[in-house]
């Protein structure tokens, strides 16, 4: 999903891809489906009466977790990006699904060993309380949104090489897609931002602005993601 800037543009593209990990698409993917699972469960933990099976929510953090978790560290820990001189894709995509596929652990653990608690019937309160120490580093993240959608847009850094299905189409005018890819970072941003606070008061309006925006956001990155299983693919026939 991560594309590269004007130096890939090139016509007669050829890249080694022996030496260039390809999976931000399953990253992708999970991203996605994570945003949306945390906005769902967010949504039922709002709603009086619902209950909640914590079992299911433990095994799908746990699965979206370890798969964030295994790539977005090997993604981080690799400078630059397999050597082909694209050291920005480790830190635009790389570390945030590390640090989100870490929280999703997180909560597969604690809902693992207290889930229960989500059918209490102070259940909104004690969550709140459990997770506003993590709402710190939540917060940081969502700075660190802003900073990378702020660098999409100066550099181009999301343009696709012409090589590329679909996107490669739009290659002459690299700003369509780095304003995408951008405005996704700003609303994941949006609402890391407001996350603390609606910890702090979660009957307030910001508890479904944050919700928009993270759905919103989930949902691009998961349609996003399953299409770049076809572009990707285009891309590595295109160019080996």
């Amino acid at each position: 999903m991560i594309h590269h800037v004007i130096p890939l543009a090139a016509s007669g593209l050829k890249i080694d891809w022996a030496r260039m990990p390809t999976y931000n698409t399953i990253m992708s993917v999970a991203a996605g489906a994570g945003l949306l699972l945390v906005v769902a469960l967010g949504r039922l933990l709002l709603t009086p009466g619902r209950a909640i099976s914590p079992e299911g929510w433990v095994l799908a953090f746990g699965a979206l977790g370890f798969t964030l978790v295994t790539t977005g560290l090997h993604m981080t820990l690799t400078w630059p990006l397999a050597g082909q001189g694209f050291p920005f894709d480790n830190i635009i995509f790389g570390e945030p699904a590390l640090a989100f596929g870490v929280f999703l652990f997180a909560a597969a653990f604690y809902l693992w060993k207290r889930g229960a608690e989500l059918n209490s019937a102070d259940r909104i309160d004690r969550s709140a309380r459990v997770a506003m120490p993590i709402s710190v580093f939540v917060f940081g993240l969502g700075l660190a949104c802003f900073g990378i959608a702020a660098a999409g847009w100066k550099y181009t850094l999301f343009a696709a090489p012409p090589e590329e299905p679909i996107s490669g189409e739009f290659a002459r005018w690299p700003i369509l897609e780095a304003s995408f890819m951008s405005g996704l970072y700003v609303l994941v941003g949006i609402g890391a931002l407001l996350f603390p606070f609606v910890l702090r008061r979660p009957s307030s309006r910001l508890a479904p602005v944050t919700g928009v925006v993270w759905g919103l956001a989930g949902l691009a990155f998961l349609v996003f993601g399953g299409l770049n299983y076809f572009t990707h693919i285009g891309l590595i026939v295109n160019t080996m």
